[in-house]
């Protein structure tokens, strides 16, 4: 029996399983074919069975890894339950939490230009960004956000804050540069945000 591969287990799915815990011990950074069949229990030639490329690999096992992280970080809230800025706080923290624990993973991805690639195309439509944009569509609608807000808008707000704690770092010698802030306070983040789009000033969501 295979080492870590329970009774009908795909073989495909104990090899990502495979590497996405090699990854997240040691991140992406030289990791080979060979480390991860041996890891696996399989001949080195066993994975061209299941992918093209060592790259398809990695590029599984760090999207798998990438729903391991999110399910770690509990659920967000819904539309029109409790209230909005406290809603918002959560997803700001959330994205927070997501980014920083995705900082190392995305250091390592610097070199695997293709490893990057593939993994942006298998990130589905139920990620954190996408849920943020829908839930504040939501409240929109529901009439908790003023009626033309810019939701779109907003959401990229939210969004680049999160990015910009990994952009510098995946930059030419970004990590020596020693311009990391530490993230912002998500009260004030949401703040900023509400005082554009929210109903009232002293209404809904203060």
């Amino acid at each position: 029996m295979l080492r870590g591969a329970g009774d009908g287990q795909n073989l495909r799915e104990h090899l990502i399983a495979t590497a996405e815990r090699m990854i997240a011990s040691r991140g992406t950074a030289a990791l080979t074919v060979r480390e991860i069949a041996r890891e696996a229990g399989v001949a080195d030639g066993v994975l061209y069975n299941y992918f093209d490329s060592k790259e398809e690999l990695l590029a599984n096992a760090v999207a798998a890894h990438l729903r391991t992280i999110e399910a770690g970080l509990g659920e967000l809230p819904s539309a029109g339950e409790g209230d909005v800025a406290d809603n918002l706080r959560t997803y700001v923290r959330y994205g927070i939490a997501l980014h920083q624990a995705l900082l190392p993973l995305m250091a390592g991805l610097r070199p695997e230009l293709e490893v990057a690639s593939r993994f942006t195309g298998l990130v589905g439509p139920d990620n954190w960004r996408d849920k943020l944009l829908s839930y504040l569509r939501a409240e929109r609608d529901l009439g908790r956000i003023a009626p033309a807000a810019p939701v779109e808008a907003a959401a990229t707000m939210i969004v680049g804050v999160c990015h910009e704690m990994v952009l510098t770092l995946l930059l030419p010698n970004g990590a020596d540069t020693g311009i990391f802030a530490p993230p912002p306070d998500p009260g004030d983040v949401v703040a900023v945000v509400l005082d554009g789009i929210r109903a009232e000033r002293d209404g809904v969501g203060s």
